[in-house]
């Protein structure tokens, strides 16, 4: 199994299966899915003894998984994370970039005065002119940012909308990063979105950040033949 799959072991419960779905779930979610296009294969026999249950709540957790389209199963082969197309992650960017563009426009509204303040010296990140440099670093900042701007809308809808979204466009972002310029666009970016949250100017924000989605989708679709 990948060995950057790791999962945290828990306590048995009356709906261990739940637990174990979770666990697994938020393992995936962290992954760098497209990062390498060698297969993903999760152990279920390590898996059961690192989560310090038995096999059988595992392999249902597998089945919602499966059944929400976050793994496969392959006869003789055994379990895999999915991987989505090109043309899958393009449209789920362009979910994500309507999803965030409205939680924008609504954190503008509706985000107190001290958490807009706060993105500026949550995220310095975008503010030192080198991301490239401290990429992985970046990485993790630009995904918490656009989870922030999503939590900033305070809509529960989008909240949930996004979630499973996120498994998939969290990947593609990372990889996207690695590819020259990027960072440093992307950088520049999140610092006009800030400055426009900060002032409570919701069409731009709204403006600004569909347009930073689209641009990931359009960068994918140009440069994204290894998804195919």
């Amino acid at each position: 199994m990948n060995e950057q799959f790791n999962v945290t072991p828990i306590v048995p419960a009356a709906n261990l299966r739940t637990l174990v779905y979770e666990s697994l779930k938020a393992a995936i979610s962290q992954m760098d899915i497209y990062g390498t296009r060698q297969e993903i294969r999760l152990d279920e026999r390590r898996l059961s003894r690192d989560l310090g249950v038995s096999r059988t709540p595992v392999r249902e957790a597998f089945t919602v998984l499966e059944q929400e389209g976050f793994v496969r199963s392959e006869a003789r082969r055994g379990v895999f994370v999915v991987r989505k197309t090109k043309r899958e992650i393009v449209g789920m960017i362009h979910a994500w970039a309507a999803l965030e563009s409205m939680a924008a426009r609504l954190a503008c509204a509706r985000a107190s005065d001290a958490q807009l303040t706060a993105l500026k010296a949550t995220f310095p990140q975008f503010y030192d002119g080198s991301p490239s440099e401290q990429i992985d670093e970046y990485s993790d900042a630009n995904i918490r940012f656009h989870q922030t701007i999503i939590a900033l809308g305070q809509c529960e809808v989008f909240e949930g909308l996004s979630s499973n979204l996120l498994i998939h466009v969290r990947g593609i972002r990372n990889a996207a990063l690695r590819n020259e310029g990027r960072a440093e666009r992307s950088s520049r970016e999140h610092v006009e979105i800030i400055r426009a949250l900060e002032a409570r100017d919701g069409p731009l924000a709204e403006h600004l950040v569909r347009e930073h989605g689209l641009g990931l989708a359009a960068h994918v679709d140009r440069f994204g033949d290894y998804l195919s």
